[in-house]
């Protein structure tokens, strides 16, 4: 552990992706970290869960930034380097957890103009990116054996990835509690700065960082919850080496395998803080699109249906707020694993006192939210 000569007595309030990454690596940095949960560390499908198990563990800087800005794909750039130097950091790391294989386009035939709009897009976003490249029915065939062979053409995104994400979550909460970080399970609070209020009253600390997601509404006042709903399914019937996207007019599908031959399927974004079970309109057009990448998933077990609210600001963009004795992080939206190691190394250079700005778009002027 490398050790500071002023460790800090900190408190992190929220175990989402944030806090726990923030846990860790001011721990590693020194400092006596006490992290705050409303919930439990290892949730179950019964509890609340944060977003970042819902999530489908995409490193899309390409794709993000269509639907963004450039400062996503910079920050997105960033993670990619990033997160394989902190996976390098888990001791007793036996199992791979990050993929660096890029993703695939593909649309149907009728929808082969989504690709090309998507490519004009990229190309205004971010023209200095050329790490892509345009793909035939075969060279499909030879990245994605199992895919239907319908697809005519198709784009790959060299500069993406993906993390498994829950099983990295298990393993990140196994490495707290060695690192002797103080865990409050069960325990929802209340921020200000250097002080942590919950139902055993106030809690004082050298600093104090709000990472709670839409535990933070109140403090908040422009942060919301968009609903997300994703699919899990099982099979050894066929094989994915990377994420895939389906293009459509009406929604994007992604599909990204995980370990035992299961897939994660996600597309939609509702505007909508509800958390109530997936709907039948939502499953039918997952599963339906699904069964059009490959008829092989028509023999898919369904094992998981979920749904989760990612926290967003009004222009689905994450913000640092920061005042004496408390730093404020939040609103990662659908962005999480891609943009949370920028975040995470500006909250750290917070910390330090570093006058080297790395994001400056992240930081704001006020904490009104």
């Amino acid at each position: 552990m490398n050790t500071q000569t002023n460790p800090q007595q900190i408190a992190i309030a929220g175990a989402g992706l944030l806090g726990r990454l923030l846990a860790w690596r001011l721990r590693l940095l020194g400092h006596e970290i006490t992290l705050f949960e409303a919930g439990k560390l290892q949730p179950d499908s019964n509890t609340t869960r944060a977003a970042a198990f819902t999530a489908a563990g995409m490193i899309a800087p390409l794709s993000e930034a269509v639907v963004s800005d450039a400062n996503v794909y910079r920050m997105g750039q960033f993670a990619l380097q990033r997160w394989p130097e902190w996976l390098n950091d888990l001791p007793y790391n036996k199992t791979e957890l990050f993929f660096a294989k890029g993703s695939l386009l593909v649309a149907h035939p009728q929808d082969e103009s989504e690709l090309q709009q998507f490519e004009s897009e990229l190309n205004f976003v971010v023209p200095e990116c050329r790490n892509y490249q345009r793909l035939s029915s075969r060279d499909i065939q030879n990245l994605e054996p199992d895919l239907s062979p319908q697809f005519m053409r198709g784009l790959l995104l060299q500069e993406e990835g993906h993390l498994h994400n829950r099983e990295f979550l298990q393993q990140l909460s196994n490495e707290l509690l060695r690192l002797d970080v103080k865990v409050r399970e069960n325990t929802p609070v209340e921020t200000e700065p250097q002080t942590i209020h919950s139902d055993a009253g106030a809690e004082k600390f050298d600093l104090v960082i709000d990472c709670r997601g839409l535990g933070a509404k109140t403090q908040l006042k422009k942060l919301r919850g968009v609903r997300g709903e994703t699919l899990h399914v099982e099979t050894s019937e066929i094989h994915l080496h990377r994420p895939v996207r389906l293009m459509h007019p009406r929604y994007q599908l992604y599909v990204v395998p995980k370990p035992n031959n299961r897939f994660i399927i996600g597309a939609t974004q509702i505007e909508s803080e509800d958390r109530s079970p997936v709907t039948l309109q939502s499953s039918l057009e997952l599963g339906s699109a699904l069964y059009t990448l490959s008829p092989a998933f028509a023999e898919a077990r369904i094992i998981e249906m979920d749904t989760n609210l990612r926290p967003a600001f009004m222009d689905n963009l994450p913000k640092i707020f920061c005042k004496p004795g408390l730093i404020i992080a939040n609103g990662l939206f659908r962005h999480g694993y891609l943009l949370a190691p920028a975040v995470v190394e500006q909250v750290l250079a917070q910390v330090a006192c570093n006058q080297h700005i790395l994001f400056p778009d992240l930081l704001q002027a006020s904490i009104s939210g």
